[in-house]
């Protein structure tokens, strides 16, 4: 190099490219690029690529080191750890890349949760929001995060296809849906949640043919005989009166608790009315129990699909000028918090919901690691019990009924 000429810039490896190598004050951060990304300075410079490399050199110890310090911090001591992180911290550096780092480990670190509706409409119900945040919390420890998988999307854009994952919780979705198909094809660990399991997978159940049947049974002891159904219906059928033993097509859960109503209403000779309406909310409830409490011979009790459902039932009645239970009797299903802060306080079911979250992740844990050592699905089931709970919505049949029923 000849004297007092400047040292040629090194080539940049990029064609059309300059290399411009910026200089730092002491003490600052001359990598900012979080994972190794190259990002200019705010004149455009482009500054070095920050990697395990450069903070294992800072450090003097290896990648691997550096590597064990945001992996498997047991295998340092905490003063190597927090020197490590120290550094990192001054190179802007905030660890391994997330995609490099699941490929290297063949895990994504996430499970989804595929939904029957939007993820809006999942917010907005008490069941739901209960279910995910059990859920997340009992695989906070395990370092899985929540995604949330909509059932419907684009031509372009379908998350149960494209989103990475490890597992999937099939949550109360049509057994034929689309998003369902393209994770049974990635061949992901499932396990279905209100919802008959397919291709021996697991499964998490509430047992609501019992549920229902205990709804149905407390009218009964109370002396009503007829008796009015208010459940859910497939968007493919008429809403309104319906069949009793057609009622509960939207899915299997409104299925199963008709299948626990009838077994109680029909061997005891009830009188069965059944509306299903195609939405599961307080108007759709009200104007089924409309068409309910409207006919020549209005039941006496109700039992509903949810408590929202029962909810828009006690409206509906009170539209009428029906009291509540006096007149009718209105039995929920769920003991949300909706249940007790409505007046009157619902008669309802109720399922843990909180233990479903938590038994769902346990499972979906136990499969993943199932698949990750090659043993095959269990096609376990884990069924969870469902309780009466007595509150004021409930009553005796009217004198009129009882009088009837006795002489019959």
């Amino acid at each position: 190099m000849t004297a007092g000429r400047p040292a040629p810039t090194p080539a940049d490896p990029t064609p059309g490219r300059r290399l411009t190598v910026a200089s730092r004050r002491p003490g600052s951060a001359a990598y900012p690029g979080p994972h190794g990304t190259d990002e200019g300075d705010a004149r455009g410079d482009l500054v070095g690529r920050v990697t395990l490399q450069t903070v294992a050199d800072q450090v003097g110890v290896s990648r691997m080191t550096v590597s064990n310090a945001f992996s498997r911090p047991d295998q340092l001591s905490a003063e190597l750890r927090a020197r490590i992180l120290a550094a990192a911290e001054e190179l802007g550096y905030i660890g391994p890349d997330p995609a490099a780092r699941a490929l290297a480990r063949g895990t994504t670190g996430a499970v989804g949760v595929l939904l029957t509706d939007s993820v809006g409409a999942a917010f907005q119900d008490d069941v739901a929001t209960g279910f995910f945040g059990a859920l997340a919390e009992e695989l906070a420890p395990t370092g899985m995060a929540v995604a949330l998988l909509p059932s419907g999307g684009s031509a372009d854009k379908i998350p149960a296809r494209d989103v990475p994952i490890d597992g999937a919780l099939v949550y109360a979705c049509a057994g034929d849906a689309e998003a369902l198909g393209w994770l049974q094809k990635r061949r992901l660990p499932l396990v279905f949640v209100d919802q008959a399991p397919t291709g021996g997978a697991d499964a998490v159940l509430l047992d609501d043919v019992e549920g229902g049947r205990l709804g149905a049974q407390h009218l009964l002891d109370l002396g009503h005989r007829r008796v009015g159904l208010l459940t859910m219906g497939s968007q493919g059928r008429a809403s309104g009166l319906v069949e009793p033993r057609e009622a509960g097509s939207a899915n299997y859960v409104a299925a199963e608790r008709v299948r626990g109503w009838l077994g109680a209403l029909e061997p005891a000779g009830a009188q069965v009315l059944a509306v299903q309406m195609h939405e599961n909310t307080e108007d759709a409830a009200h104007e089924g129990a409309t068409v309910l409490l409207e006919a020549a011979d209005r039941p006496t009790g109700i039992v509903c699909f949810s408590d929202r459902m029962a909810y828009g039932a006690v409206r509906a009645a009170h539209d009428l000028g029906l009291r509540v239970p006096e007149d009718v009797s209105v039995v929920g299903y769920d003991d949300s918090p909706l249940a007790s802060r409505v007046r009157p306080s619902l008669t309802t079911v109720r399922q843990d919901v909180a233990e479903k979250g938590r038994a769902a992740a346990r499972v979906l844990t136990a499969a993943i690691e199932r698949a990750r050592t090659g043993v095959p699905s269990e096609g376990r089931v884990v069924r969870l019990p469902a309780e009466l709970v007595v509150r004021r919505s409930t009553g005796p049949a009217p004198d009129e009924v009882r009088t009837a029923a006795d002489d019959a």
